[in-house]
């Protein structure tokens, strides 16, 4: 069973792990960056998932999990340039 990250209006926080959807609901309003790194602690920290540390982020079940296109790399170069 792998994580779903999904963004989110008005979350009271930059992200938050929703066990009954399987998912970690990310606050659309939030720094990209810093939703990057909330959504890497929960994986890492309180879920258990392997170190991504510069690569892929993986779910607790070692697949790759995958981002929506507001935290992908390529639209954070666009939205910073």
């Amino acid at each position: 069973m792998c994580i779903h990250i999904v963004m989110t209006d008005d979350l009271a926080r930059i992200a938050i792990w929703d066990p009954d959807e399987v998912s970690i609901r990310v606050a659309r309003s939030a720094p990209a960056r810093d939703a990057l790194q909330e959504v890497r602690d929960i994986l890492m920290i309180d879920l258990g998932a392997p170190v991504s540390r510069g690569g892929p982020m993986r779910c607790f079940c070692g697949m790759r999990v995958e981002l929506p296109y507001e935290l992908l790399p390529c639209f954070l170069t666009a939205e910073a340039g």
